[in-house]
């Protein structure tokens, strides 16, 4: 399940609950508050707390205070500029919390993004669920010749059955020496009365890196919106971008204006370099383009032939 009981009851009491303020709220990030939104098989993404709003991101780059007399056409247009001109400090005065259930492998990678706050659960004082991520058979896919951190071609059902089993079979047989070296289960119960159990934080480098691990991940908006460039993209690997799109969904909540013209400038946008831009100028011209006397890699090239569909 996505949260054990304990959370849930800390969700259901926290919504119950309310606090009156003056600083800006936004109603639809107010409804999905606590709420685990589900990722993968057991994992979750859960907005905890946030600061700011659009309306922030205008009132940083005015240094301005409230809504002043300005339109929300205005507010758009600013923001707009903000963002295809590249300013980020403005963007820096939003930041959001976010309680994130992940497996292991994900979490080592979303981890290189050091810009965030972040305090994971820690396996040296707590066990670990038994709950692992297996991957469904679609998403099973042979190592590209190309690149070397992608997939290929989805395997047969067949081959794709045999990992499924191999991964479930390995992530038991850990689990159930986790709790063997632990002498204890998740549910606290002494295994044997006979065994005193290795240390938590030595138990715990038996296990499968499909593990789910949970984290308190709190970051700005400015930072946020890089992490969400490179990780909803469609290179990135699937299972991070499972995640990378459920908080893309959030920032769209949150923060409507923005998500917009992030979508627009850096989503859907592209940048070029300035061969490229040449090369470009040449086309529209209708001449005739040598990749090699242009002084580009053939697969310079061929990105930018897809960029533009040329």
């Amino acid at each position: 399940m996505p949260l054990n009981k304990d959370q849930i009851e800390e969700v259901e009491q926290l919504r119950a609950s309310s606090s009156n303020t003056l600083r800006a709220t936004v109603p639809a990030l107010e409804e999905i508050l606590y709420k685990p939104l589900p990722a993968l098989d057991h994992g979750f993404v859960r907005v905890i707390d946030y600061m700011g709003d659009d309306t922030a991101i205008v009132q940083s780059a005015r240094v301005s205070y409230g809504k002043g007399t300005k339109k929300i056409s205005n507010d758009k247009g600013l923001i707009k500029y903000l963002m295809r001109h590249w300013h980020s400090t403005p963007f820096e005065m939003c930041e959001i919390k976010l309680h994130v259930k992940l497996p292991i492998f994900i979490a080592r990678q979303w981890i290189r993004h050091r810009t965030a706050n972040v305090n994971e659960y820690s396996a040296r004082y707590s066990i670990l669920d038994k709950e692992f991520y297996i991957p469904s058979a679609e998403n099973l896919a042979s190592q590209s010749e190309v690149n070397k951190q992608g997939r290929a071609e989805a395997l047969s059902p067949e081959e794709a059955q045999k990992v499924i089993s191999i991964l479930k079979n390995d992530a038991e047989q850990t689990y159930h020496n986790y709790e063997v070296m632990l002498n204890e289960n998740s549910d606290g119960e002494t295994l044997d009365e006979n065994s005193m159990g290795i240390a938590r934080e030595l138990a715990r480098m038996n296990l499968t890196l499909n593990t789910y691990t949970q984290w308190y991940w709190k970051i700005d908006l400015n930072n946020l919106l890089h992490f969400l460039a490179l990780r909803a993209d469609a290179h990135a690997q699937y299972e991070i971008r499972v995640y990378a799109d459920i908080i893309l969904d959030i920032v769209k909540k949150w923060v409507p204006i923005t998500y917009e013209a992030f979508e627009d400038y850096r989503i859907g946008g592209t940048q070029l370099s300035a061969k490229e831009i040449l090369i470009l100028k040449k086309v529209i011209k209708g001449e005739t383009i040598d990749p090699d006397a242009e002084g580009i890699s053939k697969r310079e090239w061929g990105e930018l032939q897809k960029k533009f569909d040329l």
